[in-house]
């Protein structure tokens, strides 16, 4: 395509920032479907009403990628912030796995500090197929008439949509660092990219393997903006998120 990334991405997708109660139950009705039905890392009967939601999500930003042509919801992502009233009480990631690499800790403001989390894009989106497409997200194959070649080329650019939603939100927050408990081929992926986060303790069993990890917002930006210029385009809106952190 010739457009930029940012471009082509927006035109077929929208970042959405689930505020009400009524997106916020979309950001945890596709949650169910991704952590319970997609991929069982959740037991669907500890989640009768069909919503996947848990304590950390009222001290969360939350954010959907919304399919412009069908409305459906693509992916979600939310950025879980500190507690003001409690600067200490921990994060998901203090409570599931091991941080024994403190020094990268050293200096970083509890207030500053947050988690990224429920970091998920549906199957569907993920798919270079589209002729088993299930009603989970309301896709139905009528609907799948309307996604074109070109858009099918801009999915794998929703993964870096969910990091835009997160710089998004670090800059009205006042959010310099994340943490995050990622898998070793993601962390991969976006060391390829210039986003490089910092390993922080072993390997843990959460989810399948994830590595607890940490990252300056700054250092993402700089490091995306020295490797790929047009992804760093995509990230901050064109400049427009993501200076001041």
């Amino acid at each position: 395509m010739s457009q930029g990334i940012l471009e082509a991405f927006n035109q077929y997708f929208e970042m959405v920032p689930a505020l009400s109660d009524d997106l916020k139950n979309e950001v945890y009705k596709l949650r169910f479907q991704v952590y319970c039905k997609e991929t069982d890392f959740e037991d669907p009967l500890n989640h009768k009403d069909g919503f996947e939601s848990d304590a950390f999500d009222n001290r969360s930003i939350h954010y959907l990628i919304r399919h412009r042509h069908t409305k459906s919801y693509a992916a979600t992502t939310r950025l879980i912030l500190p507690d003001q009233n409690n600067p200490k009480k921990p994060f998901p990631i203090e409570l599931h796995s091991t941080i024994d690499n403190i020094e990268p800790l050293n200096g970083v403001p509890r207030n500053k500090l947050a988690e990224v989390s429920r970091f998920c894009v549906s199957k569907d989106f993920k798919r270079r197929k589209y002729d088993k497409v299930d009603s989970l997200t309301g896709i139905h194959e009528e609907s799948i008439k309307l996604i074109t070649e070109d858009e099918k080329r801009t999915f794998p650019h929703i993964t870096i949509a969910l990091i835009a939603c997160q710089i998004i939100i670090s800059e009205k927050q006042d959010i310099h660092y994340w943490y995050a408990v990622m898998e070793p081929a993601l962390l991969r992926f976006l060391s390829a990219l210039g986003i490089r986060f910092t390993s922080i303790g072993p390997i843990t069993e959460y989810h399948g393997k994830r590595k607890p990890s940490i990252i300056k917002v700054s250092d993402l930006l700089d490091g995306v903006l020295q490797k790929n210029p047009p992804l760093w385009n995509m990230l901050t809106n064109n400049g427009q998120f993501g200076l001041s952190l």
